[in-house]
C-alpha cells in the first residue's frame, strides 16, 4: 500500500503538470491517446438485508487508452485500452471457511462481535472500450469531454481479511469470486478534472457464494475522479 500510494501521488503530479503544458506544434491528424489515472469510492449494490459498509472503500485505476477518431473534425472517437484496477470493500459481512472447508458468508452482529478490519479486495487487468466526444482542436488542449463505454476486467487476485474479537481470517484467491467483471463507465469533465462513474453489470461473487439460501448478487458501483494525460 505504501508503494501504491507513492505511485498514485507521482502519477497525479505528472497528470496535473502535463495537462497544463501546451504544445506549440499543430497536428491536424491529432489523436487523444491518453494515460489515465483514477480514484474512486466503491459502493456495494444489491446488498443483502442487514449488510452495511463502513469506513472508506477505495479504488485506484491506471492505464493507457488508444484513441481512434471516426469523424473529420477528430472530436468523436473510439477508445480502446489496457489498464490495472485495485478495489477494496469494507463492510460487516464475515467470510470464513467452516470445518468442512466450505466458504460461509454471514452478516456480523455488531452488538456482540467487534472488529478492526473486515474487507475483501480485488486486483484486475482491465480493457476499457469507450465512445468519446470532446471539444478539442489541434490547438486546444483544454476541452470538455464525455467518454462513455464498457470496461471488461479479469480478476487475477482476490483477498479477504477479518481481524476482530472472534479471531483472524485471511484468505487469498477464493473460488467464489467471479474472475471476470464487466460494467458501464462514464467520464465527463473539463481539462484535468473529470467525474467518473462505473456500474458493474455482473455480481462480484459467483452463484456458489450464498447468504442463507440466496446467491449473493452484490455488484460494484464506483464514483470518483478520472485524470487524463496525453
Amino acid at each position: 500500500m505504501k508503494w501504491l500510494s507513492l505511485f498514485v501521488l507521482v502519477m497525479f503530479s505528472y497528470v496535473i503538470y502535463a495537462q497544463e503544458t501546451n504544445s506549440t506544434e499543430l497536428d491536424s491528424l491529432y489523436r487523444e491517446d491518453q494515460f489515465y489515472l483514477g480514484v474512486t469510492y466503491n459502493v456495494l449494490g444489491n446488498q443483502p438485508r442487514d449488510l452495511s459498509q463502513n469506513g472508506f472503500s477505495l479504488g485506484f485505476h491506471a492505464g493507457f487508452i488508444r484513441d481512434i477518431p471516426i469523424n473529420k473534425a477528430r472530436n468523436v472517437a473510439i477508445g480502446i485500452g489496457l489498464g490495472y484496477s485495485t478495489n477494496s470493500f469494507n463492510q460487516n459481512m464475515l467470510i470464513y471457511k467452516d470445518d468442512m472447508g466450505d466458504i460461509v458468508y454471514s452478516v456480523l452482529d455488531d452488538e456482540n462481535i467487534s472488529f478492526s478490519k473486515n474487507k475483501f479486495s480485488q486486483h484486475l487487468i482491465e480493457v476499457p472500450l469507450e465512445f468519446r466526444w470532446r471539444t478539442s482542436t489541434p490547438a486546444d488542449y483544454k476541452f470538455w469531454r464525455i467518454y462513455a463505454g464498457l470496461r471488461i476486467g479479469y480478476v487475477f487476485t482476490n483477498t479477504s481479511k477479518f481481524i476482530g474479537s472472534i479471531g483472524e481470517y485471511k484468505y487469498k484467491n477464493l473460488d467464489n469470486f467471479n474472475n471476470f467483471q464487466y460494467g458501464l463507465s462514464l467520464s465527463a469533465g473539463y481539462n484535468t478534472w473529470n467525474l467518473y462513474f462505473y456500474y458493474a453489470l455482473n455480481p462480484i461473487f459467483n452463484n456458489e457464494a450464498k447468504y442463507g439460501l440466496e446467491p449473493l448478487k452484490m455488484n460494484a458501483v464506483k464514483i470518483g475522479l478520472m485524470f487524463y494525460v496525453l
